[in-house]
């Protein structure tokens, strides 16, 4: 919403030659009013846009002239002049433009003239123009002379000759040097874009040039010229070596000749029918054209030329009104064939896109010849048509495309479709609704599943031609059923597209229709209804969706709907509040409110509150515990559909109130909606405010009051200062000591988003609110401390917000302080936590951006900073500030390699080296390096720190290359240092090499083993060792230390030449001025980078090492120089030479997946500019898979291996897109294949591969279902597009099915069944089912039976899913009663279970997928499917004891229950069929005799059993209604589901037990048993318990003993430590006792249990984790909702958020104090939270002298609770309590001992922060955030307790601020002034 400058066109002014400035000079009259002055005056300006204006005026000076009636010399000179002019010009620069329009208005006494200067220049041009690099100009010229410009057209017209002998030269020269310079790609891009324009301005020529009719003479000079251009057009064409827009331009060309050359003209299309189908006959065709064009009238065009050739006859043709005749019909038809024959062939992505747009083209013609056609051609292009089935079947196929624009052109295709077929029928007159073509399209469409794209955009273009009532007749749900989908993202839009465009076309038709206004009812019922059913009721994606896609159209469509929607949800609000995992209506009136506010349908959120819904309900929604409404809420009092509307005060209330408890959210997406909303209000504001500040300087006293505001503007004005002060106020708050990382993202980034709406003022420009006036040197150094935290992107936050502040604000008045924060960065630097050096390069690059660095570092820059202007001024200072950091940090760590050379392990433990190179990158990379001026000074800098970082890579790259490099600990030491490392460094070298694939290791033997003799050897052999750190204190280096620092560094130095080779320049040669990096050391960083991926081990190591790659080769790749545009190329061809040639000696890493190789090849490959041919990545895939293939050469081990790794790279890397989609299928063949090898390494990549393929081919997977169907593909459309893979598979398939099952009962499980199947099952049937077609499904069917006998039993379960998409929909129930068919008898006694099992299987998932259909409840799936139970029930003795496997029973009940399911409907006057056919009887005999009732003989070791017990108990629940009795667990679940006074009484005589000892018993459970019974048990403890208090005095006094065991459970189940269904039920618990033991008027427990219990609460309301939160946040609402409570607070009976919830809780418990009368013992405990009593302060000591010997945190860490907010609010209401009470204690003895300790605490954190370090923020982070809190916790206790005592008066600010209710919520917490 922010206010965009207009970007300043750029005009480069126009020039000439010195010769025509001295004519002009000599020309022009003293006077300066003739042409030659006016153009004289022009050309001596340098600003375009000037001479712009000058240029207008030549035409209005020559008419003029004109009235004279005479050109004189001075006018045909300057006409001459302007010539030479526009022909000098830029094709893109406005003059020529300009001048051109100017000349076409040149009065016609003039032409002649002009056309001769025009003429002369350009023949001048053409002449001598012979750089082969300047032909491009004259193109470009011919170009514009004929577009639009007709002095240009007749001047091209006159040189006609010499301008197609021109472009005849050109286009030759230009193919021959592309020809010699193959492999630049920079200099061929070049030439290409020069050939594509030369064919595209000789297309213009003949389409637009008048002098073709001489073209009849065949000798004439011009002829020659077009049999020329001919000629080299279609070389052009089947030259696969050009850009493909080159050769389909070309291809436009040839026809378009043709066309222009060929006599007779009626003949032309029999011509090029002949071409397209490759018949040519050479004997009845011209000589030129066989000459010019013979390698198309021969039999073997390439795929491409011929795609091409038919887009030309498309295009250049002319098809209006049929006016080819007959012939131009049959070329039509020959044309399509020919399309869909290349369809069936092509699979390279780019030639697909252009295949789908030709064909689209084809159906516009199609249009256009049947307006005016034969007959005979509309009953061949009808819908009943050959042709248009092959058109669906395109459409069918390609919908689901990945690439989008292929996508949208089958709704092209489709839409065209029917309008074709409506011009087919438009003799007959028939309905077309009522079509049988389009009756039967519109019902195949709705039977098919709404997960397909394409059915969203067809019935569009269905019910655009239709109308929508058609298919509300078929399908009236149809509204519902979409508004389901729409949970689903991917399907969304197009969902949302087509409910729009259906409820526009009812609401068109209804008025249409309707008499008066009743047709809105009907519409509302329709489409508003459904819609308000998924706000209240939907799920929460769906709910979304809904509101962001749906709503706003609906509103769009129909604004009055509006009030509609809200009447009916203010009445489902008022109703009922909705449950916690739902928005309910309040949610659903929010987002209503909101869409239409947004979308301009509310005037302001004023009038909506008072309009429509009040004010409370808006802070309800504002605190709802669903993030979505407060979201909406927010979204309500934000958005506007004007940017300046005025925000009001209740506006700014309610979002003053939203911040104060919205910060802390754990979701990102909900803090970025809420930054920004926020962001907009503030868009609001300060444009509303310029809106104000004009109304107050132009309103006088007595005006009256402007409707924008109804207050004066200045009120209004120092309101927005007042809101944005106090929301500046809010956020600082909350970067208070230990707030969460949700709260400082937030409260960070709306303070961005103030500087940034609100900036600095300029000049005259006015802003109301400035983010510096409210920044002090405590909210300074608050910014300053969010740089320490451990999350980089508060960093970032902080950083930036630092920034943009203004450069005089920040000040360093303390050198001493500088200097301090300068060695804090420092030591950062050389931390071992690994977020410190982040810390360090933040805090450096502030330093050097605010030129607040220490004097004494003055001393690293030689040169006196350069002078320079005010402009460059802050950009000089900049760099020399980066220059000396840079310097002082290369300094160090120059020292620190050094040190690291003699002892590894020394810097692991004290100077890890990877945080000086980071901050060296953070400094260059903040930096403008292509503008250096210090270039001198730089150069030597950046040629160290290339040594040093090769140092550094040396040192640690053998722990990273080693064969282990995760427990790796080299022992060297500074006394032995030489002779260890070397030790070291050979025993550590790479193992798994070529070799380990090729040589037995045999390990050598020898004839004793002493331990003594090792230790002597092998001092430390120990994973960790003790070295010396910084302060001469021991600590243990352990590996992971040394492979952090080790790794971390390779990673650095890795990131560090990545960022120089991306962002510096460049030395084309040594000696070259400018350039920081010479070639020779490109090349070096390049070697570097090679040696390390190809050699290193650890994937953190190589994955960073490729990171820096990919920025080298991109760099390389766009490289002028050749011989670094090269580079890449050799290195691909070395690495590929390496692969094959398995050398044993080879370092190649032949393990971890070929380690770093992979990515070595993904980034050489994926650089390659995708604009060309991507020569590289074709060589490379077909070597890959030409070496992934089987062979039988043992020795192709190793390199099929890395072939196999990396192909699999390959198809996952997202940059290649669909480039790499043609070598699917061969990859699919490599694995499959690899999958029967006898190497393990081989069918573990495979398997890798192809695990990564399927991912490729049918998506990433969305969710836990396998087979979900948005993974999968139609069989026809998997089959197309991969038509390779279909002899393939099913050649496979059936060796699998020969071998699948041996006669004698053997195990022979073929190794490809599994990989086969997993293929076939992601198939779904096609809508095209049932047409014939090439790749028909059939032959699959027998083999995939077959595959069902698999002694495997996942093999059988995925034999059964693959069937389903290979049988057509109709022969489902034949298959199924043809599988029933050949299950055994009961008198059968030879059968296989397996054999069963997988035919049972197959049937189960048949019924399954028919069961699914659209053909659900209509007389044939019911006919089909008794028929199928008729069959079932002939075999009903697999499902009893007769058939002793369980498995096969289990499944063959599934059946049963599946059947039941379907059939057990009553049809229209008939009883259900399954009670018909008897079937249910048989369920219930099976269901009698089975072990539910007559027990378990089995064991649970049984095959089978517990999938055959949950089949039994799903169909005894559908037949009896009974759940079977359960044990354990189960037991207890359904015990507490139950009403506990219709059990419990009868436990004495169940079980035994007394209610007493029943409670008991449940109690001892949950003590002693596992977590989840535990849990069980817990809660049907409390249940007991509740029954027990809410009945009789008597009982209630029978379990009073047993309470106090019961509270401990309940207590010790709430520890963080805990699994959280623990806590959960803990919650529960407390929710459903809450009445009884937090909030009773007469408390049973004692007060401290109580107390212990609203603890508990106060914890889990505290909880990371959000179901706990949201659990306990049920617990305070239930507990605000009791009849003695509900008046504590504003939000009883309200749906709240634990943000608030915590604070409602407290406020409830103060209450209760006061209602119990137990202020007096309640006070201490509560100020004994306040305090922290129980947190254990030892270890704040302890933490402060400790050193850490340790790299990560390794405490579980509660990153969302803020100890103290938890704090600010006790002390709020503790506040207010004793405020309103006149109590005061008489036993002050506990407060004594409070006051006491927080006395002692204060005295001793002070002494604490005496011993931290000065910049402790920063070097103490977590000690000093510690300590903090300590500290405002003991303030905050001793000041209650002053206030207690009295010893505090009217003069304590705190005290005071808190007495008011307005700044209760605002709690400011006491700060430690920290001097800055």
């Amino acid at each position: 919403m922010g206010v965009k400058k207009k970007k300043e066109t750029q005009v480069t002014s126009l020039t000439v030659c010195h010769q025509d400035l001295e004519t002009l000079r000599s020309l022009a009259d003293v006077e300066g009013k003739n042409l030659a002055s006016l153009l004289l005056h022009c050309v001596q300006l340098t600003d375009g846009v000037s001479q712009i204006h000058y240029v207008k005026q030549i035409v209005p000076l020559l008419e003029k002239a004109n009235k004279n009636g005479k050109c004189d010399p001075t006018i045909r000179s300057c006409l001459d002049i302007l010539a030479g002019i526009y022909l000098s010009l830029n094709l893109k620069n406005p003059l020529k433009k300009v001048l051109a329009s100017s000349l076409n208005d040149l009065p016609e006494f003039f032409l002649t003239e002009a056309t001769q200067s025009f003429t002369s220049r350009l023949q001048e041009e053409l002449n001598t123009t012979t750089d082969l690099y300047s032909y491009r100009k004259v193109i470009d010229n011919i170009s514009s002379c004929m577009e639009n410009f007709d002095l240009g057209r007749s001047s091209v017209n006159n040189l006609l000759e010499n301008v197609l002998h021109y472009l005849q030269k050109s286009l030759i020269e230009i193919s021959e040097e592309n020809r010699k310079l193959a492999g630049n790609h920079i200099v061929q891009t070049q030439l290409m874009n020069d050939l594509l324009v030369g064919i595209r301005v000789s297309v213009m020529l003949v389409q637009k040039v008048q002098g073709f009719q001489r073209l009849h003479l065949k000798s004439s000079p011009t002829w020659q010229s077009m049999c020329g251009l001919l000629s080299i057009f279609t070389k052009f064409l089947s030259d696969d070596d050009l850009l493909q827009t080159i050769q389909s331009t070309s291809g436009l060309a040839v026809i378009l000749f043709i066309k222009a050359m060929f006599h007779p003209p009626e003949k032309i299309p029999d011509l090029i029918s002949s071409l397209l189908l490759r018949s040519v006959d050479h004997t009845s065709i011209p000589e030129w054209l066989l000459n010019c064009c013979r390698s198309l009238c021969c039999a073997d065009v390439s795929q491409s030329a011929l795609l091409f050739l038919c887009q030309g006859t498309l295009t250049m043709l002319d098809w209006q009104d049929g006016r080819m005749g007959p012939s131009g019909e049959a070329l039509l038809l020959d044309t399509v064939r020919v399309l869909f024959t290349l369809s069936s062939q092509i699979k390279e992505s780019t030639l697909e896109m252009f295949l789908s747009r030709i064909l689209a083209s084809w159906t516009n013609s199609a249009i256009q010849v049947l307006e005016s056609s034969s007959p005979s051609l509309k009953d061949r292009l009808n819908g009943n048509s050959d042709v248009v089935r092959r058109l669906l079947e395109y459409v069918y196929t390609h919908w689901e495309h990945p690439l989008d624009a292929l996508r949208h052109q089958t709704k092209t295709i489709f839409r065209n479709i029917l309008q074709m077929h409506q011009l087919a029928l438009e003799e007959s007159g028939s309905d077309l609704a009522a079509d049988g073509f389009i009756f039967q399209l519109t019902e195949s469409l709705l039977r098919l599943e709404w997960h397909s794209k394409g059915k969203y955009t067809c019935l569009g273009c269905l019910v655009d031609y239709i109308g929508i009532e058609h298919i509300l007749a078929l399908a009236k749900t149809i509204p519902s059923q979409i508004l389901e989908v729409m949970g689903d993202q991917s399907l969304v839009p197009y969902a949302s597209d087509l409910l729009e465009t259906m409820f526009k076309s009812h609401k068109s038709c209804l008025k249409s229709q309707a008499v008066d206004s009743t047709w809105i009812d009907k519409w509302h019922e329709t489409w508003v209804s459904p819609l308000l059913f998924i706000l209240c009721e939907g799920n929460l994606d769906q709910k979304s969706y809904v509101i962001d896609y749906y709503l706003p159209k609906l509103l769009n469509c129909n604004p009055e709907s509006l009030s509609y929607m809200v009447e009916i949800l203010q009445t489902s609000a008022d109703a009922k509040i909705g449950s916690y995992d739902s928005r309910g209506a309040l949610g659903a009136l929010m987002a209503c409110l909101r869409t239409a506010r947004a979308h301009g349908h509310l005037q302001s959120a004023t009038d909506a509150w008072r309009d429509l819904v009040s004010s409370a309900r808006i802070k309800q929604g504002l605190i709802h515990q669903h993030c979505q409404v407060r979201i909406d809420t927010l979204g309500l009092l934000c958005e506007s559909n004007r940017s300046t509307e005025i925000v009001s005060t209740e506006e700014m209330e309610c979002i003053q109130f939203f911040i104060t408890y919205n910060l802390n959210s754990q979701s990102p997406g909900v803090r970025q909606q809420i930054c920004s909303l926020l962001k907009k209000l503030f868009c609001r504001i300060q444009e509303s405010s310029q809106v104000l500040y004009k109304l107050e300087q132009s309103k006088s006293k007595h005006e009256p009051e402007n409707e924008l505001t109804r207050q004066h503007p200045s009120v209004s004005l120092q309101q927005y200062k007042n809101f944005m002060s106090s929301i500046c106020n809010s956020l600082f708050e909350a970067l208070f000591p230990g707030s969460s990382y949700p709260t400082r993202f937030s409260a960070l980034t709306i303070l961005g988003s103030i500087a940034e709406v609100f900036p600095v003022p300029e000049g005259r420009v006015q802003t109301v609110y400035q983010l510096s006036h409210d920044i002090d040197v405590g909210r300074f150094q608050t910014l300053m401390e969010c740089l320490t935290g451990t999350f980089e992107e508060v960093k970032i936050l902080a950083f930036d917000l630092l920034m943009k502040l203004p450069k005089t604000f920040v000040q360093f008045q303390d050198s001493e302080k500088l200097q301090g924060l300068f060695q804090a960065a420092l030591e950062l630097s050389t931390s071992t936590k690994p977020y410190d050096c982040v810390t360090a390069s933040y805090l450096l690059n502030f330093l050097i951006w605010q030129n607040a660095l220490p004097s004494s570092l003055s001393a690293y820059l030689k040169t006196q900073r350069v002078a320079c202007g005010d402009g460059d001024k802050s950009a000089a200072l900049v760099e020399s500030n980066t220059l000396i950091v840079i310097k002082c940090l290369l300094e160090n760590l120059e020292e620190e390699v050094s040190r690291a050379e003699n002892s590894l392990l020394q810097a692991a433990a004290s100077f890890p080296m990877y945080g000086r190179v980071h901050c060296i990158t953070g400094a260059l990379r903040k930096l403008a390096l292509n503008s250096l001026q210090l270039v001198s000074e730089w150069r030597p800098v950046v040629e160290k720190l290339l040594v040093t970082s090769y140092r550094l890579s040396a040192v640690v790259s053998p722990v990273i290359q080693s064969f282990s490099p995760e427990g790796l600990i080299p022992m060297d030491t500074d006394a032995e240092s030489a002779s260890r490392l070397q030790t070291i460094l050979n025993e550590i070298q790479p193992r798994d090499t070529n070799d380990y694939f090729n040589r037995a290791k045999i390990l050598k033997e020898c004839d004793s083993f002493d331990l003594e003799d090792l230790s002597a050897s092998v001092p430390n052999i120990d994973t960790s060792a003790e070295i010396k750190g910084k302060e001469g204190k021991t600590c243990d280096v352990t590996a992971q230390m040394v492979l952090v620092c080790c790794w971390r560094s390779m990673k650095e130095v890795a990131l560090l030449l990545g960022s120089l080779c991306q962002l510096l320049p460049m030395r084309s040669v040594p000696e070259s001025p400018d350039g920081l990096l010479t070639v020779e050391q490109v090349k070096e960083i390049g070697d570097y980078f090679k040696q390390h991926l190809l050699q290193s081990r650890h994937r953190g190591a190589f994955e960073l090492a490729y990171t820096g790659f990919v920025k080298l080769t991109e760099i390389l790749n766009r490289c002028p120089n050749l011989s670094l545009q090269k580079l890449p190329e050799e290195w691909l061809w070395n690495v590929l030479e390496e692969i094959r040639c398995s050398d044993p000696s080879s370092k190649l890493c032949a393990t971890r997946r070929s380690a770093g190789i992979p990515f070595y090849i993904q980034a050489l490959l994926a650089s390659e500019p995708k604009k060309g041919k991507m020569d590289l990545l074709k060589i490379t895939m077909k070597e890959l898979i030409s070496l992934a293939g089987p062979t039988d050469d043992s020795q192709s081990t190793v390199p099929k291996v890395h072939a196999l790794n990396i192909l699999r790279a390959l198809f996952r890397d997202t940059r290649l897109g669909e480039i790499i989609i043609p070598y699917i299928a061969d990859g699919a063949k490599a694995a499959i294949l690899g999958f029967t090898s006898p190497v393990w390494a081989v069918r573990n990549s495979s398997t890798l591969l192809f695990s990564t393929l399927i991912t490729r081919i049918f998506g990433v997977k969305r969710g836990k279902d396998e087979l979900s169907k948005k993974n999968r593909m139609t069989g026809s459309e998997f089959f197309s597009r991969f038509p390779e893979l279909y002899p393939f598979l099913l050649k496979q398939l059936e060796t699998v099915a020969n071998t699948v099952d041996s006669d004698t009962g053997e195990l022979n499980h073929h190794p490809s069944m599994f990989l086969l199947l997993l293929v076939l099952g992601r198939l779904y049937p096609s809508p095209m089912d049932g047409t014939c077609s090439a790749l028909s499904m059939a032959p699959f069917i027998p083999f995939i039976m077959r595959c069902g006998c698999s002694p495997v039993y996942r093999s059988r379960e995925m034999a059964a899913r693959a069937l389903v998409p290979f049988v057509m929909m109709d022969e489902i129930p034949d298959t199924i009663r043809t599988l029933l068919a050949k299950l055994p008898d009961c008198t059968d006694r030879c059968f296989r279970q397996n054999h069963i099992h997988g035919t049972l299987l197959q049937v189960f998932h048949l019924l399954q997928a028919f069961s699914d259909s659209k053909y659900r409840m209509n007389t044939y799936f019911q006919q089909e499917l008794a028929d199928v139970a008729v069959c079932t029930k002939a075999k009903i003795w697999l499902a009893k004891r007769q058939n002793p496997c369980l498995v096969t029973r289990a499944v063959y009940i599934d059946i049963l229950f599946l059947l039941t399911c379907c059939l057990d409907k009553p049809s229209k006057d008939n009883q259900p069929v399954l009670e018909h056919l008897g079937f249910w009887e048989e369920v219930r005999r099976i269901i009698l005799e089975s072990e539910l009732i007559t027990g378990f003989p089995y064991t649970f070791t049984v095959p089978g059993l517990p999938q055959y017990l949950q089949s039994l108990t799903k169909l005894a629940v559908a037949a009896v209604w009974a759940v079977a009795a359960q044990a354990g667990e189960q037991i207890l679940k359904i015990l507490h589901c139950m009403d506990p006074s219709e059990w419990l009484p009868q436990t004495e005589r169940c079980v035994h037990l007394t209610p007493k000892e029943f409670l008991i018993w449940t109690m001892d459970i949950a003590s002693n048993e596992r977590s989840e019974i535990q849990s069980e048990a817990l809660r049907l403890a409390s249940k007991v318990i509740a029954h027990h208090m809410q009945t009789c005095e008597e009982t209630r006094d029978l379990v009073a003993p047993n309470l106090k065991q019961w509270v401990q459970l309940v207590l010790s189940s709430c520890g963080d430590h805990l699994p959280t269904e623990s806590r959960l039920a803990a919650a529960e618990v407390l929710t459903s006792t809450a009445p009884f033991f937090l909030t009773n008027p007469h408390p049973i427990l004692g007060l401290q249990d109580t107390l212990a219990l609203w603890k508990r609460v106060l914890t889990l309301l505290q909880s990371e984790e959000q179901v706990i939160r949201d659990a306990a946040t049920e617990t305070v609402m239930t507990a605000m909702s009791q009849e003695n409570t509900c008046q504590s607070t504003e939000f009883a009976f309200c749906r709240v958020d634990a943000s608030i919830a915590l604070d409602l809780a407290l406020a409830v418990l103060c209450d209760l104090l006061q209602q119990w009368d137990q202020l007096a013992p309640g006070l201490p405990v509560l100020l004994g939270w306040l305090l922290g009593e129980g947190d254990d302060l030892t270890a704040c000591v302890e933490s402060v002298h400790q050193v850490e010997d340790y790299l990560f945190e390794k405490t579980e860490v509660n990153f969302w609770a803020e100890t103290l907010i938890f704090m600010k609010y006790l002390y709020k209401h503790l506040f207010r309590l004793l405020s309103k009470s006149s109590w005061r204690p008489l036993s002050p003895e506990r407060l004594c001992h409070l006051q006491r300790t927080a006395s002692e605490q204060c005295h001793l954190l002070s002494q604490l922060f005496r011993e931290l370090p000065p910049t402790a923020e920063f070097l103490k982070t977590v000690e000093f955030t510690r300590l903090r809190i300590r500290e405002e916790r003991a303030l905050a206790c001793l000041r209650l307790l002053a206030f207690l005592e009295g010893k505090e008066g009217e003069d304590t600010p705190v005290l005071r601020a808190l007495d008011s209710p307005a700044a209760v919520n605002q709690l400011t917490l006491p700060r430690t002034e920290t001097a800055c």
